[in-house]
């Protein structure tokens, strides 16, 4: 969990102050929690990324959002700030303002050192309870290593994994394939 600000009574509260602020926060049950920034490499990749998802659904509905598209999940009442989305159906935000997506089918998180243990744990927790969401994709900033969870039709997330003898990784929900050669370019 990132680093606690200070405390806020309502959500309302929360989103007038965030949407003035220079630095991103995490709203939960209350609570703002300041969001640590990021490195070279972290910025590189999800440059990468976005990059990549943009050139392979250009030609489709899908809408692609960056680390500035607030995110909120309605069952839980998390406010977060996801590295990568993307929305192939209607879009649905919190308010007319547009600044609060409701519904994303694919999350893409780069992992730190400082949040590695909240992507995999408490965060994805609260992801899985968004209706819409179909893949959970994590990707190492420490080497060049990818993971998707895809929720089957059962309900149950199914980790597939890349790593060097295994450099691709196809995002099922979406018709895209991630390759290390991309995702990691000039990062070194």
């Amino acid at each position: 969990m990132p680093e606690k600000a200070n405390e806020v009574q309502t959500e309302k509260e929360y989103l007038e102050q965030e949407r003035s602020s220079e630095i991103k926060h995490e709203y939960y049950r209350g609570e703002i929690f300041a969001l640590p920034g990021v490195s070279r490499k972290h910025n590189l990749i999800v440059a990468n990324l976005i990059g990549e998802l943009r050139a392979q659904l250009k030609n489709t509905p899908c809408r692609i959002y960056a680390s500035d598209m607030r995110l909120k999940i309605e069952k839980t009442g998390l406010f977060t700030y996801p590295d990568v989305m993307v929305v192939c159906g209607e879009e649905r935000f919190s308010d007319d303002r547009q600044d609060t997506l409701l519904n994303p089918e694919v999350i893409v998180e780069v992992l730190s050192d400082s949040t590695e243990g909240y992507d995999r744990g408490r965060k994805f927790e609260q992801y899985r309870k968004l209706v819409s969401l179909r893949e959970y994709v994590l990707v190492s900033q420490n080497s060049e290593k990818i993971e998707r969870f895809l929720k089957n039709e059962s309900g149950y997330w199914v980790l597939t994994e890349s790593d060097d003898e295994n450099p691709r990784l196809r995002l099922e929900s979406i018709p895209c394939e991630l390759r290390h050669s991309e995702v990691y370019e000039k990062t070194g």
